[in-house]
């Protein structure tokens, strides 16, 4: 099962650069890993987008019900996070010495190794650059 970067997630919500490929990939992939953290994060990225006038409130809502609608469907599944996720973010900092990494970057893919995903979607240069390090395997939507 692939895990969802919330930087590509956030794409199937909300039209971006890379929406229609990632789309694609989705329905391909389906059911696809999210973390908890991942659903917190697309909750604030459509927030910021609404505040940032990029999204009427009404598209904020819709989104949202899309995600929920996702969840419910079994397309999306979120996994827990939990003390063992944090434990192994802080060694992947130690450990990712050619990636900027980010501490909630590094949650990510202590929740995605942990998880032994297949592949990982991600729209975030950073991001691919760790997961890489990390033998993992990537699909990449960013610019």
């Amino acid at each position: 099962m692939v895990y969802l970067d919330t930087s590509a997630l956030i794409k199937r919500y909300v039209p971006e650069a890379n929406s229609e490929a990632f789309d694609a990939y989705f329905i391909a992939q389906a059911p696809a890993s999210i973390s908890r953290l991942g659903l917190v994060e697309i909750r604030c990225a459509l927030a910021r987008k609404r505040r940032n006038n990029n999204i009427s409130a009404e598209r904020e809502k819709a989104a949202m019900d899309e995600v929920r609608t996702d969840i419910q469907d079994g397309v999306l599944i979120v996994q827990p996070t939990g003390d063992v996720h944090f434990a192994e973010a802080l060694h992947l900092i130690d450990q990712i010495v050619e990636a900027p990494l980010r501490s909630l970057d590094a949650l990510h893919l202590a929740i995605a190794k942990s998880l032994k995903t297949s592949e990982l979607a991600t729209a975030d240069a950073v991001m691919r650059q760790a997961a890489q390090s990390l033998g993992m395997s990537i699909a990449y939507f960013g610019d």
